[in-house]
């Protein structure tokens, strides 16, 4: 099992959200976070300067099957992409074991 975490743009998380249950994900955690990147310069819009350095994000961590990870990973790069700074970032980790508490399933199994 391997744990997703996906850092990406609020304006992308509908779009994602539906692409990752179509595919199958059928559960996964998600919070607005706040973050600082790599740009910083701001943009000029209409006269007007903004600043890019923190920006509103959305977290999702997603715990999936070894053989599922990189057709989710695949659906997130394609759904969040805009193909602009700030897009985001992906993060692949092991996960031990995992459990259903109600069940009390355990391993992937747990993940159904």
């Amino acid at each position: 099992m391997k744990k997703i975490e996906a850092i990406i743009r609020k304006s992308k998380f509908d779009e994602t959200k539906v692409a990752l249950h179509d595919m199958g994900v059928t559960f996964f955690s998600y919070w607005d976070v706040t973050g600082v990147g790599n740009e910083k310069e701001g943009h000029v819009y209409r006269g007007v300067s903004y600043s890019t350095a923190d920006i509103q994000r959305r977290y999702l961590s997603i715990v999936v099957k070894d053989s599922f990870v990189q057709k989710t990973v695949d659906v997130i790069c394609k759904t969040a992409h805009t193909g602009n700074v700030g897009d985001g970032k992906i993060f692949v980790s092991p996960i031990d074991e995992a459990y259903r508490i109600r069940t009390k399933e355990k391993g992937e199994d747990s993940l159904k």
